[in-house]
């Protein structure tokens, strides 16, 4: 079993095919179905359209890429994504992953679902990540919403 001082965190800028794979199997295995990629062309394109992106892999003492996080620009904030594999939740590693994010901003504000109706792709519940959140001194900013289709979401914000 691996223990939290068993990963490493390793940032990057740009990506290469086997990191773009990874964050395809890796968003489509752990968030939502409806929140899916069809296809690569679909991770491309998301990926391209974050500005001035800096993207973080944890990767294990086997050197395999165990979770995926980026802090990008939008609408002149820093918000944020993060996933980790579900086998690794309750280690310690997600607030290990997200205070490496705290130290390359002073805010970081990121959607999430607040609430448990959402199915992952093999058939298990999504458990919404908010408590996790409100631990990690982030705020839930109640009156900003993102209703759509195919997410209900909640803003989430951290300050230093």
């Amino acid at each position: 079993m691996s223990t939290l001082n068993s990963f490493e965190i390793y940032s990057f800028t740009t990506l290469n095919q086997i990191h773009k794979d990874y964050i395809y199997k890796i968003w489509n295995n752990e968030y939502p179905v409806n929140l899916a990629f069809k296809d690569l062309q679909e991770v491309d394109n998301y990926l391209n359209n974050l500005i001035h992106a800096k993207h973080f892999f944890v990767v294990n003492e086997h050197n395999q890429l165990q979770g995926w996080a980026v802090i990008f620009e939008r609408d002149y904030e820093k918000w944020f994504a993060i996933i980790i594999e579900s086998t690794l939740h309750h280690l310690g590693l997600g607030r290990k992953f997200l205070n490496r994010l705290k130290t390359f901003s002073t805010e970081l504000n990121g959607w999430v679902i607040d609430h448990q109706n959402d199915i992952k792709a093999n058939g298990e519940p999504y458990h919404s990540p908010l408590a996790f959140y409100l631990k990690n001194d982030f705020v839930q900013i109640s009156e900003t919403r993102l209703e759509l289709n195919k997410i209900s979401a909640v803003k989430i914000n951290w300050r230093e």
